[in-house]
């Protein structure tokens, strides 16, 4: 038998971050005997010990940021220049994957695949000036090109985006199957009462995750359910302004920060509605895990409409209208509703199940490097795309 292709993997660093979560979700369910995943990034991560526990690499380049334009470029050509065996090259830096291909290019490496999983570029207006520009780098560098919606891949791929493959964002199904024993668990560990009710939200303390905008609600909120609990799960640059803001708002007693945690499919059983405001998103997993364990949602419209697996427990609410988010809460509130516990099937013929995803990224790359396709896994994604 011989040696799995490897493929180089480029992030900023692997955190628990939406598309850093799917990468590992992709890595650990593959078949590593053929597919061998490494990453060149820019920081550590917590995923890098588990990386190298499964047999991939993590190399390390300067990010712009700490050394500037000229010498981000001289690292990223300097690597390619030392590592040109890749076959593959997968970047997952948005607009600034033009960088990246084009370095890959330099060194003649074939396949060069351009990942997009956002709508939006982050930063302000000198920062989005200068990621446009790479952006621009992107359709004639890249080979082929990917994406988690047809948002995602208009944004990035503008002309390009017909030519774009789909890769569902797939998670572990049964690791978030809603389990009251589960539940109960959680909350007795985080000392939460039986009848609490548990405002949940998950996702990077960032700009587009809005997280001013949830507790500003959540605090009207509390005149109805003023024993509410607001859980807060994620790191991230504004995580410090935003506990300012709790203090600000006198919500210390009614608002918890857990931290990067990494058993969220079980803290998700601790929560009774999921709520996610953003500015925009791609296809953020996060709202896949919160279906996933029988949660209702309450999401921004402007993420895309494709998120909702159509069982009844997402609802798409305009951010000009925070009344209408504090009814929904009341409403959800009020129902005292018995959590799902068997959706594994539905969601998984929506194609979010995480085997079905590793199986379908191992037969593109089979495919963009000209190996034997399998024609079995093809028929499974032929009825879900």
């Amino acid at each position: 038998m011989g040696s799995p292709l490897r493929v180089l993997h480029v992030v900023v660093n692997m955190n628990r971050g939406g598309a850093e979560t799917l990468l590992m979700n992709l890595y650990r369910n593959i078949d590593r005997s053929k597919i061998q995943f490494d990453f060149l990034t820019c920081k550590e991560g917590v995923f890098d010990e588990e990386i190298m526990q499964l047999g991939g690499n993590v190399y390390r380049v300067p990010y712009i940021t700490e050394v500037g334009h000229l010498k981000y470029l001289k690292a990223l050509t300097d690597f390619f220049m030392k590592y040109p065996h890749y076959q593959i090259v997968h970047s997952h830096m948005d607009k600034m994957s033009g960088f990246v291909l084009r370095a890959a290019k330099k060194a003649e490496i074939s396949v060069r695949i351009a990942h997009s999983h956002s709508t939006r570029s982050e930063g302000g207006a000198a920062a989005r000036i200068y990621k446009w520009y790479a952006g621009t780098l992107i359709s004639k560098y890249a080979t082929d090109f990917v994406s988690c919606s047809k948002e995602a891949a208009e944004w990035l791929f503008g002309n390009k985006s017909d030519r774009t493959v789909f890769l569902k964002n797939g998670i572990d199904l049964e690791q978030f199957k809603y389990s009251l024993k589960v539940r109960e668990s959680i909350r007795s560990e985080l000392k939460i009462k039986e009848n609490q009710f548990i405002v949940g939200h998950v996702g990077r303390f960032s700009m587009p995750k809005n997280h001013s905008y949830l507790l500003e609600v959540f605090k009207e909120f509390l005149s109805y359910r003023e024993d509410a609990i607001l859980l807060l799960v994620g790191d991230g640059p504004l995580l410090p302004e935003t506990k300012r803001k709790v203090e600000e708002m006198q919500l210390t007693k009614n608002v918890e920060f857990l931290g990067s945690r990494s058993d969220v499919e079980q803290l998700l059983q601790a929560f009774d509605i999921f709520l996610f405001p953003s500015f925009f998103e791609g296809f953020p997993v996060s709202v896949i895990e919160a279906q996933a364990s029988g949660l209702p949602c309450l999401i921004s419209d402007s993420i895309t409409r494709e998120i909702d697996m159509g069982i009844g427990l997402v609802q798409s609410l305009s951010l000009n209208n925070k009344k209408l988010w504090i009814d929904k809460m009341q409403e959800i509130a009020g129902l005292h509703s018995i959590r799902n516990s068997n959706l594994n099937s539905l969601i998984s013929k929506n194609g979010f199940d995480i085997k079905n995803s590793s199986d379908y990224l191992r037969e593109f790359y089979s495919t963009v490097t000209g190996d034997v396709i399998n024609e079995e896994v093809n028929g499974i994604y032929a009825n879900i795309q």
